[in-house]
């Protein structure tokens, strides 16, 4: 049985002048049309398909890749409004509709907007929601505190960044802890803080005590490597200057200058920051 909306891995049971017909069981053979078809495809090769319905509502296979598949989140621009709803470009030549009944308000053309791709169970139609909420995992959160994950930033509020972590919980990422523009839609490696006895998730960009300034110490001692053995960056530097050049806190540059200097990895003077064996000529 074919996954509609998701890729498949299926076989060329038939190859004529207009493209050829793949396996789908118990669905029967779906076509994809010859400008989908790879060169030297033959019959009983097998091919990686993603599957979708046309605009005649009639299952299609291509070798395309869309942004999102259904069970997805992401963030898509509205490409056109008409009476039935907002359609998305997701990547493939039929836009993506988002119904007026699955839209928070009512979405424009030229915006962008995060959905949920889902499959319409009554219609067998691929359709996406700007209600997002609705689709979030309601399962308690495997996660651990440290444990490495993927977030994508949806909305900013009052209290921080809210997130979407490894496509299926939600969380936070608190005004405070961010040391770098963060726009919706940017897709990002985070670190789960905590899971609270609510199940709410707080993330951070950044690992927490030591184990983010053991991260960081190779990168600022690489930095100053690379700018010829001197950076003119020092303790007495402001927050902003050591978030614009590493996105890193001042209290972790600190710390990492720290280590380094006591590991004689690196000498600290009035100027900035040198490797121990360089020497910097005014």
């Amino acid at each position: 049985m074919i996954s509609i909306g998701k890729n498949n891995t299926l076989t060329v049971t038939k190859q004529l002048d207009f493209g050829i017909y793949l396996d789908a069981g118990q669905d029967g053979e779906i076509l994809m049309p010859k400008r989908y078809v790879p060169s030297q495809i033959h019959v009983g090769d097998s091919i990686d398909a993603f599957i979708y319905r046309d605009s005649e509502d009639k299952l299609i296979a291509t070798t395309e890749i869309p942004y999102a598949q259904v069970g997805d989140f992401a963030y898509l621009e509205v490409v056109a409004v008409n009476q039935i709803g907002a359609f998305v470009d997701w990547g493939l030549p039929k836009n993506l509709l988002v119904p007026f009944r699955e839209q928070k308000i009512k979405l424009k053309e030229g915006e962008k907007t995060m959905v949920y791709i889902y499959l319409d169970q009554e219609t067998k139609r691929i359709v996406a929601s700007a209600k997002i909420e609705h689709f979030f995992s309601k399962e308690i959160p495997p996660f651990s505190p440290q444990e490495k994950v993927e977030i994508m930033m949806y909305k900013i509020s009052d209290l921080g960044y809210k997130v979407i972590i490894n496509q299926q919980f939600d969380g936070i990422i608190f005004k405070n802890e961010v040391f770098q523009k963060i726009n919706p839609g940017d897709i990002l490696t985070a670190y789960i803080k905590q899971v609270r006895v609510d199940g709410k998730i707080d993330v951070s960009l950044y690992k927490t005590g030591y184990n983010q300034v053991v991260d960081f110490a190779p990168v600022l001692l690489q930095a100053i490597y690379d700018n010829k053995g001197f950076l003119p960056l020092t303790d007495k530097s402001s927050v902003d200057e050591i978030n614009n050049a590493f996105g890193v806190s001042k209290k972790i540059f600190k710390k990492a200058v720290g280590d380094l200097y006591k590991k004689r990895l690196i000498r600290i003077e009035k100027e900035g920051l040198f490797t121990a064996s360089s020497r910097y000529n005014t």
